[in-house]
């Protein structure tokens, strides 16, 4: 593959909304996560809710797009420079040789959520709500596209709780290929009633703050975010995508291989492009999720394929599982570990499954993160797995 530099990236989730107030959450143990209080009749569950996204205005010009989502993307959009930076490569490279790759499980569904409740006598959607794009799955790509004017390829990705770790890999072919000379990454999933209702009719929703990796862990704890990355072939900033692994186990529609049999062909495929041995990774940013067969499945990956050297947490205590967007908001996260030398631990866990190596930590270390894998294990065994290092090795 062709190493790829992240030349600037953003965040905003449950534990901040751009990268101070994150980096200033993991380092103090402030977890984003709180008790539900979202719908009109909440869940017993707590939530990583980001604050403020009801009082967001889009511009005049993008409000056909406006919706949950699709705020909560002009969020990230609007954290950490990185609008100016996506828009000074669209006019470095030209609006049609920047592509654009978006993960999203839910995208708008919000947005026909409320449009059902509010049905007309007739049948008809209420008329604020009678805008066709914030009922596509292509809604947050198309509107991203036209907040930073690109011309270029635009793509959505939807592979559950993978689809944003994933959209660094289609970049990267995207690019590899001749159809773009920069790539917008990233992903948004925002809080909605057929998330929060379908995850807990699967009894995967914890009554109690999640504890990823914990002997006594009872399940998820659901959140949202929006996070973006650009990414260019060279030029000043942050760290280097080196690797990629994707993989699908075709075992179950929710339920992991138990052996991890996909997982494990991820991770070794992502070694593989970088052209590095697993002993060379300094922090996995793990998948994490606090669900019974997802954590003792990865913790055993874990325990077999890194030295005992190797540092590996949850960060899903601090944001919640924000679905879609996991790959972006872990990928962050791992970017702000390397940057800092602050290795997050695991929150909220307290006694580790029988299952975890000496790999899972529970508690903040300070490191130098060379290399780091960031995992993304999403539902229906959709996996990757995404290598980034400090520097680009010849």
């Amino acid at each position: 593959m062709t190493p790829l530099r992240v030349t600037g990236h953003s965040i905003a989730c449950a534990a901040g909304i751009g990268l101070p107030e994150l980096a200033a959450a993991l380092s103090e143990l402030r977890s984003g996560l709180r008790p539900n209080d979202f719908g009109e009749s909440p869940l017993p569950t707590w939530i990583g809710r980001v604050p403020g996204v009801e009082a967001v205005e889009l511009p005049g010009r993008l409000a056909d797009w406006d919706c949950r989502n699709n705020r909560l993307a002009w969020l990230g959009l609007t954290s950490d420079g990185f609008f100016e930076r996506a828009t000074a490569a669209r006019d470095r490279y030209g609006a049609d040789r920047v592509a654009l790759v978006m993960g999203t499980s839910t995208s708008s569904i919000g947005a026909t959520e409320e449009a059902y409740r509010r049905l007309l006598p007739d049948g008809r959607y209420p008329e604020d709500l009678r805008r066709p794009i914030v009922h596509t799955p292509h809604s947050l790509g198309d509107f991203v596209r036209a907040a930073l004017g690109l011309e270029g390829v635009a793509v959505t990705v939807a592979t559950a709780c993978s689809s944003s770790a994933k959209v660094f890999a289609q970049a990267e072919r995207l690019m590899r290929l001749g159809l773009a000379d920069a790539a917008v990454v990233g992903g948004v999933d925002s809080l909605c009633g057929s998330v929060l209702f379908g995850f807990n009719s699967l009894e995967l929703v914890s009554s109690e703050p999640c504890r990823p990796f914990d002997r006594a862990r009872r399940g998820i704890s659901l959140g949202e975010a929006g996070g973006f990355a650009l990414l260019e072939r060279d030029g000043e900033g942050g760290p280097w995508l080196l690797g990629y692994g994707e993989s699908s186990d075709a075992h179950h529609m929710s339920s992991p291989h138990p052996e991890g049999f996909g997982a494990r062909l991820a991770v070794q495929d992502a070694l593989a492009r970088a052209e590095l041995t697993p002993d060379a990774i300094d922090y996995i940013n793990l998948h994490g999720t606090a669900s019974q067969k997802n954590d003792e499945v990865e913790a055993r990956l874990v325990a077999d394929m890194v030295p005992a050297r190797t540092l590996a947490s949850s960060t899903k205590g601090w944001t919640g599982h924000t679905l879609g967007a996991a790959g972006i908001v872990e990928a962050v996260i791992t970017f702000l570990a390397m940057d800092t030398g602050l290795v997050p631990g695991t929150l909220n866990a307290h006694e580790l499954d029988p299952a975890c190596g000496p790999q899972i930590r529970i508690r903040n270390e300070s490191a130098e993160v060379r290399y780091a894998l960031s995992n993304s294990f999403g539902f229906g065994g959709s996996n990757c797995s995404l290598l980034f290092g400090k520097t680009r090795h010849e």
